[in-house]
């Protein structure tokens, strides 16, 4: 089965937000954010999808979602394009 790392953002009042999760089906998880039956931290808002990467393995897409979460550089140059 396939995996995927992806990141989302959204413009708030006076900034972009973004937030990183994993999944095994990209459009279905964006309809839930953007429905607010996803993560609690993205209710409310509108989503879009900005990047995502596929892996092989679930272990491998959660080491990956975690080194993007924790590396704000990165989730910043993301967010932009």
């Amino acid at each position: 089965m396939t995996f995927y790392v992806y990141l989302i953002s959204s413009k708030d009042k006076k900034r972009t937000i973004s937030y990183v999760g994993y999944t095994n089906d990209v459009k279905k998880r964006i309809r839930l954010h953007n429905s607010s039956k996803g993560a609690k931290f993205t209710k409310g808002r509108i989503w879009k999808l900005k990047y995502f990467k596929s892996y092989n393995s679930k272990k491998d897409a959660m080491r990956e979602e975690y080194k993007l979460k924790k590396n704000s550089k990165l989730r910043n140059i993301l967010k932009k394009d």
